[in-house]
């Protein structure tokens, strides 16, 4: 069997209109633990029910280093009475909204690389969520693109997309295809508990693409994947148990797990030192160290853990240069996280110069893909 070099041509985003800032954060969730408490007023001063305390600008920033975060709907999130989006149902027969930022994101990758849904043989969806079971997501973007050829889900968290790059590596190394569009739609306004003080600030909402294709097929520029690697642990620290069953076992969508919810210093220490030896152990198997990569575009989720990983790796602290961040605009966009910062932090790369792709999350699971400036 002929192993082809495999690249990617291009990325694409989709950026949410509407944006969020921390102090629009705070004031909507201060205003709603000020209705409940008045509402339970009477069990918190009997002691059988606890105050919510406010929250605060600065807690936030010094927590995560987010400043502000996009989402796809404003008013729902701030209204202290709601809590969460409003989304306006679509019927059957109209694009899904995830399907439809996917489609827009897709457009965006295509263009930069001067491609068109002719190329592509495949779509990968990978996002931490998906709107339905079925028809898979990545179908209905795949027929609204005009992509001939295959399409489905896939979901491993925050690590949907670096996972999602291996397969398309994979497919395109093999010959089972010339190119493939890895697509991640990350609605997480739709599974982040707002009304939690500990988490009520984590993610934003994006879709990013990234085209990957035969590296003779590939425009200038490009970069040649030189490998991949993944990685899997079982861990309960972050979690979210809604699902189709949860109708079946009669559970109210109000219960605190139907939401995303994580045992956040537990992920802090465990999460780190894998993803740094990870990483590291990846490069090895190249005969490449820390010290020949030019960029680290990490998981866009903790400000500190990515300082953590960084300094792990390097031995000193990484600058803004060798680890780009992001998630100061767009906060923790799960999957995407780590291709926004690719997306945005690649163009001044000379050739020969090596960059590592990582993400991680629940799973727990880490991917990593190490790529080289053609």
């Amino acid at each position: 069997m002929t192993m082809h070099r495999v690249a990617i041509s291009s990325t694409g985003i989709f950026t949410p209109p509407e944006v969020i800032s921390n102090e629009e954060l705070v004031e909507a969730y201060n205003a709603y633990a000020h209705l409940e408490n008045e509402k339970y007023g009477d069990e918190i001063a009997a002691g059988s029910r606890v105050a919510l305390t406010d929250s605060n600008v600065e807690f936030i920033e010094k927590a995560s280093g987010i400043k502000r975060r996009y989402v796809m709907n404003k008013s729902g999130v701030l209204d202290p009475h709601r809590m969460r989006p409003q989304f306006t149902p679509r019927a059957d027969s109209e694009l899904s909204l995830m399907a439809e930022i996917g489609v827009k994101a897709a457009q965006d990758a295509l263009q930069a690389a001067g491609k068109t849904a002719a190329d592509v043989d495949g779509v990968i969806c990978a996002a931490a969520n998906m709107q339905r079971p079925y028809p898979a997501m990545g179908v209905e973007i795949q027929t609204a693109l005009g992509v001939q050829g295959y399409a489905f889900d896939m979901n491993v968290a925050c690590s949907s997309a670096t996972f999602a790059l291996e397969l398309a590596f994979n497919a395109v190394r093999s010959g089972s295809a010339r190119s493939i569009l890895v697509i991640n739609p990350e609605i997480t306004s739709a599974h982040l508990a707002w009304k939690d003080r500990d988490c009520h600030f984590i993610f934003g909402d994006v879709c990013t693409a990234i085209l990957v294709e035969r590296l003779e097929l590939a425009p200038t520029g490009a970069f040649e994947i030189l490998g991949t690697r993944l990685l899997s642990s079982f861990s309960n620290n972050i979690r979210n148990n809604f699902g189709f069953m949860s109708q079946a076992e009669d559970r109210d969508p109000e219960d605190r797990d139907q939401l995303f919810r994580q045992e956040g210093r537990k992920v802090f220490k465990e999460v780190c030192p894998m993803a740094a030896e990870h990483i590291a152990g990846h490069l090895k198997s190249l005969v490449m160290t820390p010290d020949n990569v030019r960029r680290f575009w990490l998981h866009q989720a903790n400000l500190a853990m990515n300082q953590l990983i960084s300094r792990k790796l390097l031995g000193r602290d990484a600058t803004l240069d060798d680890a780009p961040v992001i998630l100061d605009e767009f906060a923790n966009t799960a999957s995407a996280g780590s291709i926004i910062a690719f997306h945005r932090h690649h163009a001044d790369f000379k050739a020969g110069e090596v960059g590592v792709i990582c993400s991680f999350g629940a799973g727990y699971s880490i991917g990593s893909v190490i790529v080289k400036r053609l």
